[in-house]
């Protein structure tokens, strides 16, 4: 499942994250890696962004962006 397709209060983990060169960098820069928890918060009345909260802090990203993170959601 990708990071787009999570609903809003659920939680998940990244198991992989997807894009290339500089898109990938800058993703992992901004604490997007592998095993991390992530929980969506809001999204946007148009449905994009989406607003994540991981590592004590909250992130937007576009949703082409979440199409490119793999993750595994928490039961």
């Amino acid at each position: 499942m990708t990071l787009d397709k999570l609903e809003i209060g659920k939680k998940a983990v990244i198991t992989a994250v997807g894009g290339e060169g500089r898109l990938r960098c800058h993703l992992l820069d901004m604490g997007l890696i592998p095993k991390t928890a992530v929980t969506v918060t809001k999204i946007a009345p148009m449905g994009d962004p989406i607003e994540l909260r991981l590592r004590g802090y909250e992130l937007t990203i576009r949703l082409d962006d979440a199409k490119k993170i793999e993750i595994e959601e928490n039961k």
